[in-house]
Formats: structure tokens, sequence, C-alpha cells
């Protein structure tokens, strides 16, 4: 069977290479990949972001560095080639640190101020197994809840008794991510999915995965509201959430999500009350709102990165919605009010 021609085909891109460049991608997630690390971790935190891809419009890149920008040698002996040095990353960026056997062994003063430097300037910082060892050295883990391997766990209490180890498989706080490696990796970047671009696309990467989602974190933000829905609606609601800055058509979302136009309203309208395309336009506007009083942008960027090309037709969508303009939002949220 043809899979472009196929209903069950689960993806929107079955012919473009998902692999995107930093440039290309929304999102980037640097991996400072230690020597004898572990491949099971990275391939963990690795391939969520690659399936998403597949479900939208350049959703995210990664970029693998080492210390020195030479390849290295993970715990079961396979080389990989890096794209840069650790020392060229920017302040900015959202690090990764992944390590397993002898962490430290070749971490030194260098790679330590690397990560006191985006600490400095609030940048995002994680590490996984072994890592939080590394970071906690490097002093960047002061008043953060710390997960880690746990057969590390006695060693990581005495060295660091001023931090609060947890027994979750990690723990997230809007600068700092720690977990134990492995699998839990997965469990890490759907949230990081959920956060980013909504349940169902996480929902949609899990399943074709095949990983059940794992209840070993607190702080998780899902809520299991997609779990009854048939894999149809899933499929449309995570296309949707994907491609918000570039709307698709209706007639597409129904065709990638395996399910006629006439069906898939019917399914929406028992579960949600509206029919598909008043669901993708809420979802747009909520995007749209939410970036007025979150990130303070332009009323026109706010359109244009939720898929609006008209204005008139933004302002009068969003108006009905809100019960006001979308400048008015702006407005507020920049004189420094809340609503």
């Amino acid at each position: 069977m043809n899979p472009e021609t196929s209903l069950e085909w689960p993806y929107p891109r079955p012919d473009s290479p998902p692999l995107l460049t930093p440039e290309q991608a929304a999102y980037t997630l640097s991996v400072w990949l230690v020597p004898r690390f572990s491949m099971l971790t990275l391939f963990c935190l690795l391939e969520p972001l690659r399936v998403a891809n597949r479900f939208g419009h350049n959703l995210f890149a990664w970029e693998l560095l080492s210390a020195d920008g030479g390849a290295v040698v993970a715990s079961n002996g396979v080389r990989i080639d890096v794209d840069g040095a650790l020392e060229s990353i920017d302040h900015s960026a959202r690090l990764m640190v992944v390590s397993s056997y002898d962490a430290e062994a070749t971490v030194g003063f260098k790679e330590r101020a690397v990560l006191r430097r985006i600490a400095a300037h609030g940048g995002w910082l994680g590490g996984l197994d072994t890592a939080p060892f590394i970071l906690a050295r490097a002093g960047v883990l002061a008043g953060h809840r710390v997960a880690l391997h746990w057969e590390s766990v006695p060693a990581f209490q005495q060295e660091f008794p001023e931090l609060e180890v947890s027994p979750a498989r990690y723990e997230q706080s809007p600068t700092r991510l720690t977990g134990s490696g492995g699998v839990a990796g997965i469990d890490m970047m759907l949230e990081w999915i959920e956060q980013t671009h909504g349940p169902a696309l996480a929902d949609a990467v899990g399943r074709q995965l095949v990983h059940e989602r794992s209840g070993g974190h607190e702080g998780s933000a899902r809520s299991g509201r997609y779990s009854g829905l048939s894999r149809s609606v899933v499929r449309g609601l995570a296309l949707m959430e994907a491609n918000l800055s570039q709307a698709l058509p209706i007639p597409e979302i129904c065709r990638l999500a395996g399910q006629s136009q006439r069906q898939l309203t019917r399914l929406f309208q028992r579960h949600f009350n509206e029919t598909p395309q008043q669901c993708y336009l809420g979802m747009r506007l909520d995007r749209a709102r939410q970036l007025l009083t979150d990130s303070h942008c332009q009323v026109t960027e706010a359109a244009l990165a939720s898929g609006f090309t008209q204005p008139a037709h933004f302002t009068r969508a969003y108006r009905q919605r809100f019960g006001e303009t979308p400048s008015t939002t702006a407005q507020r949220y920049k004189t420094g009010g809340s609503s």
C-alpha cells in the first residue's frame, strides 16, 4: 500500500526529512555529550523531537556538542561526531548535559565556566543520569530540586547535603531540568512538547513511540483529557497544535488525520461541541493572546505567529472570543496590568 494515499499514514510530512538546523526551528536543544555518556539517554532525548517535527512545520532542532568539538565515544563504544565545541554555545541556549560513567573525569574549569555563564544570564540548563554532579559542582543547582540516577543518589547527597534530591524520574523548573536518564528522557521531552505546542501533539508523539507517559513527575501538566479520544481526533488536534503559525486547510487536516471531513466534524462536535474549524480557530486565537500577554510582542507579530494574514479578520475573531481587541490586550500588559 502506498503510504501517501493510505488513510492510516500517521504523519503529515512523509517525504520531508524532519532534521532541521537551529536557524530553521522554533526551538533548539543543545546537548553536551560527556565521554562515556549513555547512548540510550541520548536517543530518548532526540527521538520525541524528531517525531514531533513530522507533525508540524519546523518545530525542533538539536545540536551535539563536546568539550573540544571532537567526536565522543559513548559507554557502549560507539563513536559520535558532534556539531561543535561547548565553548561556542550562546549564553541563551537551552543546554542539556548527558553523561554516565566517570562524569567528572574530563570536565574542567573551562567547562564549568560555560555552565556558570549560561546560569548567570538566566539561561536554561539540564542534566541527565550522573550529569547533575557536573551541574552541582559548577554551582548552578542551588535552590532547585534534583533528580538523578538512583545509583548515584547516596554519593550525591553526601557531597551536596544542601541540595534537595527528589525521588521523581525528573524534576523541572523554569530554568533547570534534571533527571535519571534512560527512558525518562522521553517523558521529559514529551512534557516540553506539551508546554510548547500542546498536549495533543505530545500525546500523538508518545503514541508513535509506543510509549505510555509516566506519572512519576509530580509537576507534570498532563491531565489525561485526550486519553479517551479516537486516534483520528488526537491526530487532528496534534496537527492543529503543531501548525498554529501556518494554518492548514481543514480538508488537509482531515486527510492527514485519516478521516473524512464529515466524520471528523461529527467526532469533534461530539467531544468538544465545536467543528474542527472552530476548534482550530480557538487554538490560534489562544496562542495570539498568550503571545500578547507573555512576550509583549506587537499585535501584527502575534497575528502572523498565529496564522492570521488579514488584520481585520484577526481583530474581529479576537474580539468575539475575548471581548476586547488585541491592541487593548497588548496595551494592558505593556502597562503592567493583568486580566
